[in-house]
């Protein structure tokens, strides 16, 4: 049954965009000690390089890590490859771009699912206490 959701999951992207092409990309982990401090707030990102409303997260996922700093740590996980599909499962997803929010103490507070316009995410990111620290990004 779950590997019909995946499958569901990927027919979703794949209907709603003509075609993906490859694109190497990067991925950050959930273990990356880029972030010293810890943060208020985990936005994961759970997509695919090779999906096109996907690859229009990444730079919305780029402001929103520059803007938050250390109250926010940004996390993508490319569900397509072998070795993160576990975080599809993990995270229960039904269709690409998935963004989950989570808390200080890792409990999940918000789920959205498709494009998620940066203004948006700025709402829902300063309704739970996060300031932008970036005066320039301001919105």
């Amino acid at each position: 049954m779950k590997r019909n959701g995946m499958i569901l999951a990927l027919l979703v992207c794949f209907s709603t965009v003509w075609g993906c092409k490859s694109d190497a990309g990067k991925s950050a982990t959930a273990e990356s000690d880029k972030k010293t401090t810890k943060a208020k707030i985990t936005f994961v990102e759970l997509g695919s390089v090779n999906c096109i409303p996907c690859k229009a997260m990444q730079p919305v996922m780029k402001a929103i890590e520059e803007k938050y700093g250390d109250q926010i740590q940004v996390v993508f996980y490319d569900v397509w490859k072998p070795d993160q599909k576990k975080y599809a499962e993990q995270y229960k997803v039904r269709l690409i771009p998935t963004q989950v929010f989570l808390d200080a103490g890792g409990i999940e507070f918000f789920r959205h699912e498709g494009f998620f316009p940066e203004a948006e995410i700025d709402k829902l990111l300063q309704s739970h206490g996060l300031k932008p620290v970036n005066k320039e990004n301001k919105t």
